[in-house]
């Protein structure tokens, strides 16, 4: 059952983010939320935040995956 809800969810962002890409509307897209919900161009802070929580994320991916821990 899980991996049916994975698809899903994955699916569901797939289509709903080649819809906004496809329309080209401001800030719709995952790209555009995520540079304006961390302020990515205007505050060298959110900048920061933003690029400890995706590196950190990618590692906690990473050692997640390939160790099957945590």
């Amino acid at each position: 059952m899980s991996a049916v809800l994975w698809t899903a969810w994955a699916a569901f962002f797939v289509v709903y983010e080649a819809i906004t890409l496809l329309n080209r509307r401001d800030d719709d897209t995952l790209s555009e939320n995520t540079r304006r919900l961390f302020r990515i161009r205007t505050s060298k802070a959110g900048r920061a935040i933003f690029t400890v929580a995706l590196a950190g994320g990618s590692v906690w991916l990473l050692l997640h995956i390939l160790t099957e821990t945590m």
